[in-house]
């Protein structure tokens, strides 16, 4: 029940001090509780849940109990993680009848469609997205915040005045960002050029995301090109007709046609079309890293999300989640070229210390006003990137850099500790402790 805990923070398992409440859990299935002010959980636990998150939840929070040293919880956090995470508290429905007929219209007429009237079947599509509950919107932190506060209650018990972990980020860098692009059409195919030129005059590189067997013909020069100048080509779905996940029979087909793309374009990465998933499933992709899982999905065609700006592992496969406002959704279906949401989801999560990661579409840069806001946002993340320690990078860069933290560990070094294993001379050891009853990250 540790492990999840473990992972998250990278600390040494003596400080994972967390036992689970013996006796009889409640019988009726997983539901939703509350864990401490403003945290939503969803799991199994001592206390039966509720069926919607709408519910008045318990709290669990006043259910621990601290036995010498170790936090015994009514819940096993590792499960509540991995629920969120991997999206188990969404009602699995089938998409059948008048709504399955309504999709499968639309992705077949939806490259005929002008933008103004896609906007007004997305909206019709999403209406009441505003009044959901939960995940939070614009930015949800729930299994960053249930970590949190598990390891305040291990600083409150009093055995540890601080817990030394691994930091989240290369050489102490207080957050990452990511830009990447999904190319939907062969304009937008075209435009990769003057995309990449925008780009590097703020010195930021990023990765596109290519549709292989649909909408236009990705040529071997473009791709060069691409990768010549420091930019990423990813897999973006196969067709990006909506139906990828469909079936589990007819997925396998797909996967194995992607992954024969992926080595073709020698891309590690990869992203399904208008983010529709199944986590579950990902073990037939041959990718080292995934993009397709939103933070919170209520302005995507799937609901859900992640309920984390932090990476994850879906088995062997690392996720990366889109922890941001698509452009297309902000311009056309909130209809505002404003940068303050974005503004305001960049900042929850540097609080968190997260990954700030944008999808920006080379099909939607054709209004000035689209151009003008993406420029303003490559100019504050040049601003953060000098002025507030953000790391700009690759997703193949922090793909990389996670898979190298998660095998590091520390090993004590007198009074202090010190960091082992491959890429350790780029980590940095930081430490948990108390300020003013709240938990607070330091360097030593």
């Amino acid at each position: 029940m540790n492990q999840a805990f473990l992972d998250y923070y990278r600390c040494p398992d003596s400080f994972a001090d967390f036992a689970l409440a013996a006796g009889h859990f409640n019988d009726k299935g997983p539901g939703y509780f509350a864990f401490g002010s403003g945290l939503t959980c969803y799991g199994n636990s001592k206390l039966r849940g509720c069926e919607n998150a709408t519910d008045l939840l318990p709290d669990l929070l006043d259910q621990v109990k601290v036995e010498n040293s170790t936090c015994i919880l009514p819940f096993d956090p590792t499960e509540i993680a991995d629920n969120l995470r991997l999206e188990r508290y969404v009602e699995q429905k089938s998409l059948t009848g008048k709504r399955a007929l309504i999709r499968s219209i639309y992705y077949a007429l939806r490259p005929a469609f002008p933008v103004f009237l896609r906007r007004h079947l997305q909206r019709a599509w999403l209406k009441g997205w505003a009044q959901k509950p939960f995940p939070q919107w614009p930015v949800d932190k729930s299994v960053d915040q249930l970590f949190e506060r598990l390891m305040l209650l291990t600083l409150q018990s009093g055995v540890h005045q601080r817990i030394p972990f691994i930091w989240f980020w290369p050489q102490g860098k207080a957050s990452c960002a990511i830009m990447t692009h999904d190319v939907e059409t062969a304009a937008g195919f075209r435009w990769t050029t003057q995309l990449m030129d925008m780009n590097d005059s703020f010195q930021i590189k990023s990765s596109f995301q290519i549709i292989p067997a649909a909408r236009y013909i990705a040529d071997r020069k473009t791709l060069l090109t691409i990768k010549e100048r420091g930019f990423e080509v990813n897999i973006h779905d196969l067709k990006h007709d909506g139906h990828l996940f469909d079936s589990r029979k007819t997925f396998q087909a797909s996967a194995s046609q992607i992954n024969e793309f992926a080595v073709l374009f020698g891309s590690k990465g990869f992203r399904a079309g208008a983010l529709y998933r199944n986590q579950e499933w990902f073990d037939a992709f041959r990718f080292s890293y995934d993009m397709s899982v939103p933070n919170v999905g209520h302005l995507d065609p799937q609901p859900g999300g992640c309920c984390t700006v932090m990476p994850y592992f879906v088995g062997d496969v690392l996720e990366l989640p889109v922890t941001t406002i698509q452009d297309y959704s902000l311009f056309n279906v909130l209809e505002t070229y404003s940068l303050d949401l974005w503004n305001a989801q960049i900042d929850q999560i540097m609080r968190q210390h997260g990954l700030i990661s944008f999808i920006v579409h080379p099909d939607y840069l054709d209004k000035s006003e689209a151009k003008t806001a993406y420029t303003e946002l490559l100019y504050k993340l040049a601003t953060l990137r000098a002025e507030a320690e953000l790391w700009m990078a690759l997703p193949g860069e922090v793909d990389e850099w996670w898979r190298q933290r998660s095998r590091m560990t520390l090993v004590p070094d007198r009074d202090e500790w010190k960091i082992e294993g491959h890429g350790a001379e780029r980590a940095r050891v930081a430490y948990a402790t108390l300020e003013n009853r709240r938990i607070a990250y330091i360097f030593p």
